[in-house]
């Protein structure tokens, strides 16, 4: 004969009279999956919180029986704690909200995109309307916009030159960006940030 046993999980003790059968998670354990949930919580005991519960530590057995009289499921929630935390709770729904609120972070950590351009300090008209004009499309996308000037040994002389083309880089792109701070010498580098401006 070929009965080979389904997976069990732990035992529940006093289990008597077959009335704690109502498995109400009925996923197949994954290795992904991020929460343990009724028969495959380990711990002995448990602390239970939430609102619909009386919070406080639990056996193994009390917890998952007061799950059930709630037709909820069980979840360790912080499997680290001593003892675990668990929640009552509808894990599907609960799965559900998580992801949603992942998403929802997601949407409002969009990744800022700084793109950098690089001047000389004596820079000519037509490089200068060039970079000018890959700035404004770089705005228009709603990228930031680094421009800094390079100065390379002596040119360090030229640095007011360099700080009045960032400004006039900066006047000739006011439609689109806002200047974030005023031209900031750092080493070698002259900086100016510029950020989109919300249409």
């Amino acid at each position: 004969m070929d009965n080979k046993p389904g997976f069990q999980g732990p035992h529940r003790p006093g289990g008597a009279g077959g009335g704690n059968n109502r498995p109400p998670y009925r996923g197949a354990p994954r290795k992904e999956e991020p929460y343990a949930v009724n028969e495959r919580i380990r711990a002995r005991e448990v602390r239970l919180v939430g609102d619909n519960v009386e919070n406080g530590i639990y056996s193994i057995h009390e917890a998952l029986k007061i799950a059930e009289e709630h037709e909820l499921d069980l979840v360790e929630i912080s499997p680290n704690a001593a003892p675990p935390v668990c929640k009552v709770l509808d894990y599907q729904k609960f799965l559900y909200q998580q992801k949603k609120r992942l998403k929802e972070q997601k949407a409002k950590s969009t990744k800022v995109v700084v793109k950098e351009i690089r001047f000389g300090p004596q820079t000519d008209d037509h490089d200068y309307n060039f970079k000018l004009k890959h700035a404004q499309g770089f705005l228009k996308e709603g990228a930031k916009v680094k421009a800094y000037v390079f100065f390379r040994g002596r040119s360090i002389l030229f640095k007011e030159q360099g700080e009045v083309l960032l400004l006039r880089f900066a006047n000739d792109l006011e439609e689109l960006g806002k200047l974030e701070q005023m031209p900031v010498l750092e080493g070698k580098r002259m900086t100016i940030m510029l950020s989109p401006k919300k249409k």
